[in-house]
């Protein structure tokens, strides 16, 4: 994480040289963009979509790939014009030169890692899991989940782009095999089309757009991940020329994915089949009529949801470790295992909040926490190309339409609203996280002050 120290520094223009070393080619960039994008929310939440707005769940995720591409326009305008590692809380820094503000920001970023990691744990345990056995209950597995990724952690994983794409190829394998389904099935003269134009909520008006918009809120955790992207930007070759096409195109390609794993789900399985099930890819394939293993689905399936959860707890417990470091949070988060140099106690404190998520909540729950953290967290960022357009900076940059970042704002606002139908617990949950938050950042600064430092 790039402190608030640090990004007060920062000058904004393209370093020729780092201490990151430029490995990262435009190629290797799109798939990664890509492969930080699909996962959980594609492979677990497309049942919960469909039970909250119908057949029609194809809308939901149309809408949420607009509301996706016009975020990504602020993301690109802002890393093209600030290089650097840190995403969000670097844009809000040099925004709004507020550093509470930075923190919340921050923070709300590494929760929504933790709320998405959990709801992969939970479909970890749910159908995919249960196609190989039924003998353990499915919370006592997603607490071993999240115990192994920790212990994954401690050890010390590293994170390789080329692994990273050999893992995008392998969930992009599972999405192809249920659009083959799907072709082979309107080939054939198979499915209800009538079901796409289904909805679930009864009669017309406000309940009908409350219902959608709940869907897409619910439908919008499948698009998350492209702003994490940005956090490679010192290790990319060209970063100001390399991010557009990157985040466009993975955009593009993964909301063109998704549509179409919508309509082949609705045309195929009844929604309310969908709705019951966490693993409502496997009710497609199973539907399909082609003899396509349930099982080996489902183990890809689950090596997609590990992957999404791995990723999503080793973010987590950085974003802590480097805001102990900078004094954000207590020192003692900044602690690292002798030997292995990870960071013990960031790794401990997420896993215990991952456990404590995965324990109180369900897959829709946890999923709509992670969106509504994360379109409060992208409202902020489209003001702030806004607020920095204040701010020239010497080299030449993607500048995006300013109605795309006046939009985005309003979208995710609205998504983020009452307006969006979620339950109340959605909103109590991303409460509690952020108190925690806010509560130890107090308890730092007393700490802090009681020995006569410096607060940030």
């Amino acid at each position: 994480m790039t402190t608030t120290r640090a990004i007060d520094r920062e000058s904004g223009t393209p370093d020729k040289e780092g201490p990151l070393k430029r490995a990262i080619g435009p190629k290797l960039l799109i798939l990664f963009v890509i492969g930080d994008i699909l996962g959980t929310g594609i492979y677990a939440t497309t049942g919960k979509v469909a039970g909250k707005v119908g057949g029609a769940l194809w809308l939901p995720f149309v809408i949420g790939f607009v509301v996706a591409l016009l975020t990504a326009a602020s993301y690109v305008e802002l890393v093209g014009k600030y290089p650097k590692a840190a995403g969000a809380a670097l844009y809000t820094q040099k925004a709004f030169k507020v550093p509470f503000l930075t923190f919340i920001i921050a923070f709300m970023v590494m929760c929504s890692g933790l709320s998405s990691a959990s709801a992969a744990a939970r479909a970890f345990s749910g159908d995919y899991f249960l196609e190989f056995t039924d003998a353990i209950p499915p919370t006592l597995i997603a607490i071993l989940f999240i115990l192994v990724l920790a212990a994954l952690n401690l050890r010390g994983v590293s994170e390789s782009v080329k692994t990273n794409v050999v893992l995008t190829l392998v969930e992009l394998t599972g999405l192809a095999i249920i659009l083959a389904i799907g072709a082979w099935a309107v080939l054939s003269g198979d499915g209800e089309p009538a079901r796409l134009t289904e909805f679930e909520a009864s009669g017309t008006g406000y309940a009908l757009i409350t219902s959608v918009l709940g869907a897409t809120a619910l439908g919008f955790f499948a698009f998350v991940g492209f702003e994490d992207s940005v956090n490679m930007a010192e290790e990319t070759k060209d970063p100001v020329r390399a991010f557009p096409r990157a985040i466009f195109l993975g955009v593009a390609v993964t909301g063109t994915i998704y549509v179409l794993v919508a309509l082949v789900s609705s045309l195929l399985v009844d929604h309310r089949t969908l709705e019951k099930s966490s693993g409502p890819l496997l009710e497609v394939v199973k539907a399909g009529g082609l003899d396509f293993p349930p099982q080996l689905f489902a183990l890809i399936a689950l090596f997609a949801v590990t992957n999404s959860a791995l990723i999503n707890i080793m973010m987590a417990s950085r974003l802590c470790y480097g805001m102990a470091n900078e004094r954000i949070l207590p020192a003692v988060m900044g602690r690292v295992l002798p030997g292995r140099c990870t960071p013990v106690v960031g790794i401990v404190f997420v896993s215990a909040l991952a456990i404590g998520l995965v324990t109180t909540g369900e897959i829709e729950g946890l999923g709509d926490t992670t969106a509504f953290l994360l379109l409060c967290v992208f409202a902020v960022v489209n003001i702030a190309v806004l607020v920095l357009r204040r701010d020239p900076v010497a080299h030449r940059h993607f500048r995006t339409p300013t109605a795309l970042p006046v939009l985005g704002a309003i979208t995710a606002l609205v998504l983020a609203s009452p307006l969006a139908d979620r339950d109340a617990e959605v909103y109590i949950r991303a409460g509690v996280l952020l108190a925690i938050g806010i509560g130890l950042w107090a308890l730092n600064r007393t700490v802090m002050k009681a020995r006569g430092e410096n607060t940030v």
